[in-house]
């Protein structure tokens, strides 16, 4: 049986909110480009800014909408829609764009829910999200060659768009990375058919939970079914296909990875296993977490026997494995968040330091394991 989502809370905005707030948006952003980059700041807050990727090739990037017709979206009905990033390494990128993180769209109704999904996020109307952009450059032809595939699901309530610098640096490495998003979960997708919203803006139940993480193994499936459809699907070796997941992305990784033999490795990032027994799990597995998760004992308890190698991050929090981990030290040195937020999002350490040695081990196993 399929639990309900949990309702709203009060103080979520509503759908005419963020109608409205979609059209402020709008009217902002027609204006915006007539000030001066200082003058744009004093209105929205800092340029928030993506660690460039590492690796020496520049990233391509393309996005994909898929429908999956065998299923009914649980959270609102219909059949089930996703969509996905793609970024790969690219040939050149010479006449190809930089793309925005967030569609325009995306990025007001980002703004307003963000601070009800991960309290202490900046209010709306701070934080020019719409103007961060993305290291992948739209279209960019391939670079030759048969590449490892990377599946990216992300952690609950957020959207793929926060797992993008990780995804960058591992693409420009020679890998093929796919972000996957989960609408009703996601805090928000833009899809072909409108704009999908979260289910999430208080902690779910746990049948809720559970319908999350089962609704995103058939999402995974279904991706995994339709690699050699997409568009990149020449340079994908599907016999090296690895899979990266945060939180309950990283719960859903490894789940899917127990039923589906074409996973071949997993880097769970910091998601609890403790839905069901993993007996003779046999993959090889990254178990990397935080030094700052207030839920490690559970964590812990629920790793105990794993075949897997441990890594832990030190002086950060459970959202340092995403994007939040450059954004919001941003964010703080410009009075939009405080230190206590700070700490409870993404650790008081080093965010330098964070984002490096996250590249860095989730680069050196899939390096080993898929090279």
């Amino acid at each position: 049986m399929t639990a309900k989502p949990a309702p709203s809370r009060r103080t979520a905005p509503s759908r005419r909110t963020l109608a409205r707030g979609a059209l402020a948006g709008v009217v902002a952003a027609a204006l915006l480009p007539t000030t001066t980059a200082h003058a744009r700041e004093a209105l929205l807050g800092p340029a928030l800014r993506l660690p460039a990727p590492t690796g020496p090739h520049p990233v391509g990037l393309r996005t994909v909408h898929l429908t999956d017709h065998t299923r009914t979206d649980p959270w609102e009905g219909g059949v089930r829609e996703l969509m996905l990033t793609v970024l790969y390494p690219a040939r050149s990128v010479r006449g190809c764009p930089r793309v925005p993180q967030l569609t325009p769209d995306e990025a007001v109704v980002f703004a307003d829910l963000a601070p009800h999904v991960r309290p202490g996020l900046p209010q709306p109307g701070t934080v020019d999200w719409g103007a961060v952009l993305t290291h992948g450059h739209l279209g960019a032809p391939a670079l030759p060659g048969r590449r490892p595939v990377l599946l990216y699901t992300p952690g609950g309530g957020d959207s793929r768009t926060l797992g993008t610098g990780l995804a960058e640096d591992l693409a420009s490495h020679g890998r093929v990375v796919v972000l996957v998003d989960h609408p009703g979960d996601a805090t928000q997708v833009e899809l072909p058919t409108g704009m999908r919203t979260t289910a999430l803006l208080r902690p779910p139940s746990p049948e809720t939970f559970r319908t999350m993480i089962d609704t995103r193994l058939g999402d995974l499936r279904f991706v995994l079914d339709r690699l050699g459809d997409l568009p990149l699907a020449p340079v994908m070796d599907r016999r090296r296909i690895g899979i990266v997941g945060h939180s309950a992305g990283g719960t859903a990784a490894v789940y899917a990875a127990h039923g589906d033999r074409r996973i071949r490795a997993v880097a769970n990032l910091e998601g609890h296993l403790d839905l069901a027994p993993l007996d003779g799990f046999d993959r090889p597995l990254l178990l990397f977490r935080t030094d700052g998760f207030d839920a490690a004992a559970r964590l812990e308890r629920s790793w105990a026997g794993l075949p897997g190698r441990r890594a832990l991050l030190t002086g950060a929090n459970h959202w340092a494995f995403t994007d939040y981990a450059a954004f919001v030290p941003q964010l703080q040195a410009a009075g939009l968040v405080t230190a206590a937020a700070r700490a409870a999002l993404v650790g008081p350490g080093d965010p330098a330091t964070a984002v490096a040695t996250v590249r860095r081990r989730v680069g050196a196993f899939f390096a080993r394991r898929l090279p």
